[in-house]
């Protein structure tokens, strides 16, 4: 009997655990936060501040983004079944903008930070595939929930879609992408795609 009720106690003690802390900080975490750490010194790093230095603190950005965004496992899925269409040619290039559209994208948010706390909540690992919950928390105490989903490849970890409040981005732009395909042609979404990154010509 006693020992039964101490089985039952040590039950207890884990799922309350289990239920208040956040899950032990695995490989697919830390590649999200040493990513996270380095933007954010980037962006605070006095010796980067000032019109004049956007272009290095955007390549810089640029850069440490570049290492954790897996671009062409991004595009497959962002073009779904127009991918497998597609000539190597013509997913190279869209490859190409696509990485210069989710950059600026990104690059126009991360600019934007001004000292919200980051919070990692946990990690689910199934395999070769992973997921990251994270909380910005604003100034203003608002809770922005940020979903990172990772496939793991020979290079490590690598991200394939985040979802803000819900919201994957590679959902919207499939959406966006193959709408514009199906009114128009992959030629018109290409011209698009190379004015919104500014590379008309």
């Amino acid at each position: 009997m006693y020992r039964k009720m101490v089985g039952q106690f040590l039950l207890c003690v884990v799922l309350i655990l289990a239920f208040f802390f956040p899950a032990f900080a695995g490989e697919p975490t830390e590649v999200i936060r040493k990513t996270t750490d380095k933007i954010i010194a980037i962006v605070q790093d006095p010796a980067l501040q000032g019109p004049e230095k956007k272009s290095e603190r955007d390549r810089l950005i640029r850069a440490a983004a570049e290492k954790i965004f897996d671009k062409e496992e991004m595009s497959r899925r962002t073009l779904a079944r127009h991918w497998r269409k597609r000539t190597p040619q013509e997913k190279e290039e869209f490859m190409e903008l696509f990485e210069d559209l989710l950059e600026k994208t990104y690059i126009d948010r991360v600019e934007g930070y001004s000292g919200e706390k980051v919070l990692y909540q946990g990690e689910r690992v199934e395999g070769n595939y992973a997921l990251v919950k994270v909380d910005i928390m604003t100034k203003q105490e608002t809770k922005i929930p940020v979903l990172y989903r990772l496939k793991k490849k020979q290079k490590g970890w690598l991200v394939y879609d985040l979802s803000i409040e819900g919201v994957s981005l590679i959902n919207n732009y499939r959406t966006q992408f193959n709408s514009i395909i199906m009114r128009s042609s992959f030629k018109g979404l290409i011209k698009k795609l190379k004015a919104k990154v500014g590379r008309e010509n």
